[in-house]
């Protein structure tokens, strides 16, 4: 057969392949979730999420150690309070869960663990939303967003690297940065979760952070999900009013989203591989349906359509294949 281009040349063996890789799934593109409950007295598993736990903060430390060893120094925070009520007012108390959580890593490692805060008020609200309400159930776009300003500040004078607002509030990233420079943290950067959509994945994360609305839902304020160009609109936004890196959440169901904000825009892009996409992947492992690789392949995806970083609860998993050097290495690097 006469054909002058064969693909398969750069095909041929494992060494051409990998010099022929146009991408490749490193420990440093990996940001790992924890939560902190404040009634935990050990840790417990979140059944809707095999291998991921609510932690006390005595075990909290034990596992950033434990991450700290096998090369994963980045983590974002999510804090469950010991009690809520109708304005979250646990969410910006200097000495709540979140606060003490961050304090106590600090203490223990310094800068060898990067902390990255999620700020929103649904874990904290007796009634599940992300924001204040009205006596009709309407969220308070402006009334909430002084509050998510007083939690970023008082995640920050903690010792929190990063404040992520997770909230979906308009101008709630104007009001955060504002609120860190007039108290000298220039320097803290924000990552905003700007494209988060009102997915049907988050199910499992709503156990693992009691933070289900005890009525209604969030599409008023979290993005309809068939729409593509209002990410542009709200990455946008949220770069004018002082965002540092956005994020496109969820991610596998989302790639179009994360291809074009990175198409778009110069600051760098996450994506989060939430909850639902986590369980479905897990079980279908464990039930012998997918073996392992499918994570990797599925984390590839997400770095393949223009994702800078990606926040998955299979980071532990990653870093610790890559760290044995098990087959999975010849493909993944450190």
């Amino acid at each position: 057969m006469e054909i002058s281009r064969r693909p398969r040349r750069l095909r041929s063996n494992e060494i051409i392949r990998r010099m022929a890789k146009e991408n490749f799934l490193k420990i440093d593109d990996l940001i790992y979730p924890l939560f902190v409950d404040e009634l935990e007295e050990n840790k417990k598993e979140i059944k809707s999420m095999p291998g991921q736990y609510r932690y006390s903060l005595d075990e909290l430390v034990k596992e950033c150690k434990a991450l700290i060893d096998i090369g994963i120094n980045k983590i974002i925070l999510f804090g469950i309070p010991g009690t809520k009520d109708e304005i979250g007012s646990q969410a910006y108390d200097d000495d709540g869960i979140t606060q003490r959580a961050v304090k106590t890593i600090k203490e223990n490692f310094g800068d060898k663990i990067y902390i990255l805060t999620d700020v929103c008020l649904c874990e904290y609200t007796s009634h599940g939303h992300c924001g204040l309400i009205d006596n009709k159930g309407k969220v308070l776009n402006d009334q909430t967003v002084k509050l998510l300003a007083k939690t970023a500040l008082s995640h920050v004078k903690a010792g929190a690297d990063m404040v992520a607002p997770s909230d979906m509030m308009d101008g709630r990233i104007k009001e955060i940065r504002k609120e860190l420079d007039d108290n000298g943290y220039t320097d803290i950067p924000i990552m905003a979760y700007s494209a988060k959509y009102a997915s049907s994945y988050y199910g499992p994360f709503r156990e693992a952070a009691d933070s289900a609305p005890c009525f209604g839902d969030r599409k008023t304020y979290q993005m309809d999900t068939a729409n593509q160009k209002e990410a542009l609109t709200e990455v946008a936004l949220d770069i004018e009013e002082g965002a540092d890196i956005v994020i496109v959440k969820p991610a596998l169901a989302y790639l179009d989203v994360v291809a074009k904000v990175r198409e778009n825009f110069s600051i760098p892009v996450v994506a989060y591989s939430v909850s639902g996409e986590y369980s479905m992947l897990k079980m279908a492992i464990e039930n012998g349906l997918l073996n392992s690789d499918i994570v990797f392949e599925s984390l590839l995806s997400i770095k393949r359509a223009g994702a800078d970083m990606i926040i998955t609860y299979f980071a532990k998993e990653i870093a610790e294949s890559l760290k044995r050097k098990d087959k999975t290495y010849e493909i993944y690097q450190l």
